[in-house]
């Protein structure tokens, strides 16, 4: 079957799944495989839970009554989710970047809302999956759409900005994370780079902080709208007001200068993230004080840049991931806070290749220049000098010793790859 005709089931079904744990009725319902799966096994069992279709590339499955037979599951969505942006009439950003780019998506997301019917990437769909899946839950009658793209690895990103056709692109920055996947910090700008050179090949426009050099560098050939501290050049500029705990700051753009708007974001490094917001939101239009509003009322979830206040002790909780980039802006911003006893719960980062050890030592020799209190949990600090810190290989005995050891009246950051699920001490902080 064509995709055509395949589009022309999903107008009738516009809902697609490719989980069967979910609520399948009048979807379509994709047989995607893994490393440790093949969901053509559950093709006949989705259409009794409502399924509408079903797309499979299993031979078992050929001929059979309200199912399509495809070469391949993964392409057919992907290819579906192209089909279905070609027929968009609004504008799509897309962004990437090493960190904050799901913060990013949402605060974007939150400004645009104010005055457009807006889609965006849900959760961290971000990936050859997600990002299809996210196309295709945007409806033909939005205003706007903002489409994540994560990678690990050289030409992720060209692929995914083929499959989204992003009007406008944004890199939020370009650090030290998927290092084993790129193969070193060339390999990371080149792979995040993509999404510019698509933006260029088709004539679109970029967002850039003009304040960051290698971003400035990589855009100084491309349409692009710049944001910043500085004001050369910049579309809009702000500045930090405070940042202990939270992060205020106002902007300023042909002779008007915005009051201090006070977010609920921890960390002087989401100025950056703020901004972006800020200098999308008016090059669309969006007036000063929906944009202000937005901003304020934005409140963080899902273990980002939060702050939570125990019986016990005040929390940054940042331990969605970790990487070198934003282990140190981290620290940095914990440094900053005027707590008089401070603590860094940090867990290990993944995804570092060989330069893992040398990372982890870096951030070890960072703490103990900084004078900070901390403790290590997971195999990545295990070979490194930590003789004046804690180690433990796992969370769980993290929490074995808090319970034993319990930290009262504190500021605590917890941070770590997500794998290591620093979010658990929580209950004994």
């Amino acid at each position: 079957m064509q995709i055509s005709e395949l589009y022309k089931i999903y107008r009738q079904f516009p809902k697609v799944n490719t989980d069967t744990r979910k609520d399948l009725t009048d979807s379509i319902f994709f047989c995607l495989k893994g490393p440790n799966f093949d969901a053509n096994t559950f093709a006949d069992q989705a259409l009794v839970q409502g399924a509408a279709h079903v797309v499979t590339d299993s031979d078992d499955n050929r001929g059979k009554a309200n199912m399509t037979h495809v070469p391949d599951t993964l392409t057919a969505l992907q290819d579906l989710a192209a089909m279905h942006r070609s027929n968009f009439t609004f504008p799509v950003i897309g962004l990437t970047g090493s960190n904050g780019k799901t913060t990013n998506k949402e605060l974007i997301a939150a400004v645009l809302g104010t005055k457009y019917k807006t889609y965006f990437t849900k959760g961290n769909l971000n990936n050859h999956i997600g990002v299809p899946l996210t196309l295709l839950e945007i409806p033909l009658d939005a205003e706007m759409a903002v489409v994540e793209m994560g990678a690990n690895h050289i030409g992720e990103i060209r692929d995914l900005c083929n499959i989204s056709s992003p009007d406008y692109g944004l890199i939020t920055n370009i650090g030290k994370a998927h290092l084993e996947g790129f193969g070193g910090m060339e390999g990371v700008v080149k792979g995040k780079k993509e999404i510019f050179d698509h933006i260029e090949k088709y004539g679109g426009k970029v967002f850039v902080n003009g304040d960051d050099p290698i971003l400035s560098d990589l855009s100084g050939d491309l349409d692009r709208i710049l944001y910043g501290k500085n004001s050369d050049g910049n579309f809009v500029n702000g500045d930090i007001i405070t940042s202990t705990p939270f992060i205020s700051f106002s902007y300023f753009r042909k002779g008007y200068l915005s009051p201090e708007i006070k977010t609920r974001l921890v960390g002087s490094y989401n100025f950056y993230n703020l901004m972006t917001a800020v200098c999308i939101g008016l090059y669309f239009k969006v007036s000063d004080e929906h944009i202000v509003k937005a901003l304020e009322s934005y409140v963080p979830t899902n273990n980002r840049s939060q702050l939570l206040k125990t019986t016990k002790n005040e929390i940054i909780l940042d331990a969605y991931n970790a990487n070198p980039s934003s282990m140190d802006a981290a620290v940095e911003n914990l440094k900053a806070q005027s707590a008089k006893s401070k603590y860094a719960l940090l867990g290990e980062m993944r995804e570092l290749g060989i330069t893992g050890p040398e990372e982890h030592q870096k951030l070890i020799d960072k703490l103990k220049s900084s004078g900070l209190n901390a403790m290590l949990v997971g195999e990545g600090y295990k070979t490194c000098d930590k003789k004046d810190f804690h180690w433990f290989e796992n969370s769980i005995d993290l929490i074995d010793y808090l319970q034993r050891n319990p930290i009262e009246n504190a500021l605590i950051l917890l941070k770590g790859s997500r794998a290591v699920a620093m979010e658990k001490v929580i209950e004994v902080l």
